[in-house]
C-alpha cells in the first residue's frame, strides 16, 4: 500500500503507470514471445554490450519520441539504460504515449551484468 509519507518524500511517483523491476523479474518478462528490450543507451554503449535482442533508440536522440510513438504499443516493454535514470524518463514518456505494460529495469545494464546475465556486443 502506497503511503502518503512515499508519495510526499518523491520515493513513488503519484502519477507513475510503469514498474521498476529487478534482473530476474526483468529477464523472466524478457523471454516472454510479446515482450521487447527497449535499450535507450547510447549508440556507442549499445555496441559496447547489450541484452540479447534489444532494440536500440537513444533517449537524447531529438527524434526519441517520434521513433517511439510508431511502435508496437500491445507489447510488453521492458526498457533500460545504464543505472535506470534514463530508462525511468523513457518508461514514463512511453506511458504518457499510451503504452500499457512498460517496465523499467532497476539499477540498469550495470545491474544486468553484476546479476551475469547474457551480454551480446
Amino acid at each position: 500500500m502506497l503511503t502518503l509519507s512515499c508519495l510526499a518524500s518523491g520515493l513513488i511517483a503519484a502519477d507513475q503507470k510503469f514498474k521498476n523491476i529487478g534482473v530476474d523479474e526483468f529477464d523472466k518478462l524478457r523471454k516472454q514471445t510479446n515482450s521487447i528490450v527497449l535499450d535507450v543507451r547510447t549508440p556507442k554503449e549499445f555496441v559496447a554490450g547489450h541484452i540479447p535482442g534489444a532494440t536500440n533508440i537513444d533517449w537524447y536522440a531529438s527524434d526519441f519520441e517520434k521513433k517511439v510513438s510508431g511502435l508496437d504499443k500491445g507489447k510488453t516493454w521492458l526498457v533500460h539504460c545504464a543505472a535506470g535514470g534514463r530508462s525511468a524518463k523513457a518508461a514514463d514518456k512511453l506511458t504518457g504515449l499510451r503504452f500499457t505494460n512498460v517496465y523499467n529495469l532497476e539499477g540498469g545494464m550495470k545491474a544486468w551484468e553484476k546479476a551475469a546475465k547474457p551480454v551480446e556486443k
